[in-house]
């Protein structure tokens, strides 16, 4: 049985890492799309348009990649979590359903009125269709955030007389708090992943000397909403989210942090290695009474470490644990200083003549689906033993009639599959860039007075 829960949280992990590259670009893009059509729209500059039609394409590509590794990825709640399916379906497939019925299907058809129907729609009507794209994209994240915070926070259930978990009230599954927190913390990480991409392509055509007008628009777009995105994202979204896994989680907590024994005034630990057999950190480099404050606001306010909670409680992959968290902060960080920094120098008006700074913009467009892949994997990894907190162990949600050899060939043959999408991705993605906003073309010169305006 452990090998087969092994297989399959493998199975799962590996299908959700992957579907997850596709719909944070296509939620960060949402919000841009509608920013330049915003443009657009109070401008009258045509050059607005044509920038939004460019991306317009891109977000078409990830959407349709997202909609085939995502498929997959939520019959598997049936195949490889029968029992968790079937104990906790009433709840969570409220939201599911409600992810699939209502938010699915706004953004896929407003995303083909956006994408062929601009001259039928005139321009408020084309401005609209992007916005119910980001509407329906956004109203998506929420619903599956939000059976996720269940799963990490329980609210709005009662259990059956069978053993089955009943939802008691749709509304405190809906607004719970967790939900809340974890929704803003992860929207906000794939505006970034927009925009270090958008910015990226800018940077690129800037450096290239080529469609030179649009590389200064999704610049300026990607760093200024960039900024934003990456300060909120510390405070207060990242904020509530740790004082939320404090109060809940205590035992998350500290094994994110690499707290093996209770502390008052408890150290920030900025580097080191958890060694879980001796119940220590090896090598730190910690700030001391930094995790008491930021915890509990008070320098000297004792944290609970592994210690005090039973083993049988622990996460399973304590050093995992710690090595993400540590990335998705550590990346977090460099976001703010690459945005900040870059925002500088756009107020200064030599962001676009700075070669050092676009090359930046360009070289750090993998990070930001590093960092959101290890802020959920921080997420998933924080819950264990529990599929459920409190309720389901993980080990008791497993398809019990699904050997590990029926894992491992189903997930051997998504690697394989799921190959082949990605380079096809990565294909169409460059053939737009290549074409670039007008394909075939050279910007024409009414663009020019867009060269003042950014």
């Amino acid at each position: 049985m452990g090998q087969a829960l092994d297989v399959h949280r493998l199975h799962f992990a590996f299908t959700i890492t992957f579907h997850y590259i596709f719909p944070q670009l296509t939620m960060g893009l949402a919000l841009l799309l509608v920013y330049l059509k915003t443009k657009a729209l109070r401008t009258g500059d045509e050059h607005y348009n044509r920038a939004a039609r460019f991306w317009g394409r891109i977000f078409g590509i990830n959407f349709a990649v997202g909609v085939i590794t995502g498929i997959p990825m939520e019959f598997q709640f049936g195949t490889n979590w029968a029992a968790f399916s079937k104990a906790a379906g009433g709840v969570i497939g409220q939201t599911l359903a409600m992810e699939g019925v209502f938010s699915f299907f706004l953004e896929s058809s407003f995303l083909g009125l956006f994408l062929i129907g601009e001259k039928k729609l005139g321009r408020i009507g084309h401005w609209l269709s992007a916005f119910l794209v980001f509407l329906g994209s956004w109203l998506s994240g929420y619903f599956i955030v939000a059976t996720d915070a269940w799963m990490q926070h329980p609210t709005g259930y009662r259990l059956g007389a069978n053993g089955a978990i009943e939802l008691a009230s749709f509304w405190d599954l809906l607004l719970n708090q967790w939900a809340f927190w974890q929704y803003a913390h992860t929207m906000l990480g794939a505006v970034q992943t927009g925009c270090f991409v958008m910015a990226a392509v800018g940077a690129f055509y800037l450096l290239t000397k080529r469609d030179e007008i649009y590389g200064r628009t999704f610049v300026k777009a990607g760093v200024l909403v960039g900024a934003i995105a990456a300060l909120l994202q510390l405070f207060p979204t990242g904020d509530m989210q740790g004082k939320l896994v404090a109060n809940h989680q205590p035992v998350t907590l500290a094994a994110m942090e690499g707290l093996f024994e209770s502390q008052k005034g408890a150290p920030l630990a900025i580097l080191g290695q958890p060694d879980v057999e001796k119940r220590k950190l090896d090598n730190p480099l910690e700030i001391p009474n930094v995790l008491s404050f930021l915890t509990y606001q008070q320098w000297r306010a004792d944290v609970k470490g592994l210690s005090d909670f039973p083993q049988t409680e622990w996460p399973d992959q304590i050093p995992l644990l710690y090595y993400s968290y540590h990335v998705m902060v550590g990346l977090g960080t460099i976001f703010i200083a690459v945005m900040v920094m870059a925002a500088l120098l756009l107020w200064r008006g030599k962001l676009y003549d700075s070669r050092w700074m676009l090359w930046t913009l360009m070289l750090c467009v993998p990070l930001p689906y590093i960092a959101n892949t290890a802020g959920w994997m921080t997420a998933e990894l924080g819950r264990q033993p529990w599929l459920i907190h409190g309720l389901m162990r993980t080990a008791q949600g497993v398809s019990p009639r699904v050997a590990a050899g029926n894992a491992w060939f189903t997930l051997i043959g998504f690697m394989g599959l799921y190959t082949v999408v990605g380079i096809l991705w990565l294909f169409l993605f460059y053939r737009e860039i290549e074409l670039g906003p007008e394909p075939g073309a050279h910007p024409r010169g009414e663009d020019a007075a867009v060269v003042a305006a950014d």
